[in-house]
C-alpha cells in the first residue's frame, strides 16, 4: 500500500497478504472491508481467530482438526473401522466427505514428503497411522495423497511400511474427470485413465 495510508492499516493488508491465496490487492481490499465493519464486528472476527488457534486440535486418532478428544467420524459407530483412506490435510477430509460415498475412517498426515523442503517422515503423522494398524483391526489402507511428485513419494513410503503388517494397501485412481473432453487433456493425464481403465 502507499506511503499515504496509516500504518496500522498497512500492517492488516499484509497480515491478509500472508495468508495462501490473497495477493495483495486482495489484501488491501480485505483491510479497507474491515475499516467499514463496526468495532463489535471486528473485535468478533478478531475473537473468531483467536478461538479457532486456541480451541480447536487434533483428533488423537485420526489427527483431523476438532475441538474434542476425538473427532464426530472417529466418534461415530456406524463408520467402517476396518478402512482407512490417508490424506494430506484436513480440507482432503472434507471434500472426501461432501461425496457421502465414503463410510471408513480417515487419517490426516499434515503435510507430504518433501526433504528438499525440510519436510521429512518425522514431521508427518506417520507414526500415528502405524500405530492405528498395528492395532489389527484395519484390512485396507487407502493412500488419497495428490497425483504429484510429493503426494507419490509419500504414497509409495508409506505403502512400504504398511506392507509388511499384511493389509491392503490402496491408491486412488486417476485419469479423466466426469465430463472432460479427450483433446483437451494432458499426456500424463490421459495415460493415467488408460492405466486405471476398468471392465465394463
Amino acid at each position: 500500500m502507499a506511503d499515504h495510508n496509516a500504518l496500522p492499516l498497512v500492517i492488516l493488508a499484509e497480515k491478509f497478504a500472508s495468508l495462501p491465496g490473497i495477493g495483495m490487492k486482495s489484501a488491501q481490499r480485505l483491510a479497507y472491508h474491515v475499516m467499514s465493519m463496526d468495532t463489535d464486528s471486528v473485535k468478533e472476527f478478531a475473537q473468531a481467530l483467536v478461538d479457532a488457534k486456541t480451541k480447536v486440535k487434533s483428533c488423537k486418532c485420526c489427527q483431523n482438526l476438532t475441538e474434542r478428544e476425538i473427532c464426530p467420524i472417529c466418534s461415530d459407530s456406524e463408520r467402517d473401522r476396518s478402512v482407512i483412506c490417508v490424506v494430506e490435510g484436513p480440507k482432503d477430509v472434507t471434500a472426501f466427505e461432501r461425496t457421502r460415498e465414503y463410510n471408513g475412517l480417515y487419517h490426516v498426515l499434515h503435510g507430504l514428503l518433501s526433504p528438499m523442503d525440510g519436510v521429512t517422515p518425522d514431521k508427518l503423522r506417520i507414526r500415528e497411522l502405524l500405530a492405528r494398524v498395528g492395532k489389527g483391526d484395519v484390512s485396507e489402507v487407502i493412500m488419497a495423497t495428490n497425483p504429484t511428485v510429493e503426494g507419490d513419494a509419500t504414497a509409495l513410503y508409506i505403502a512400504n511400511l504398511l506392507k509388511p503388517l499384511g493389509i491392503t494397501v490402496t491408491r486412488l485412481a486417476f485419469g479423466l474427470p466426469v465430463g472432460g473432453i479427450l483433446e483437451y487433456a494432458d499426456e500424463v493425464t490421459l495415460f493415467k485413465a488408460l492405466e486405471n481403465r476398468n471392465n465394463m
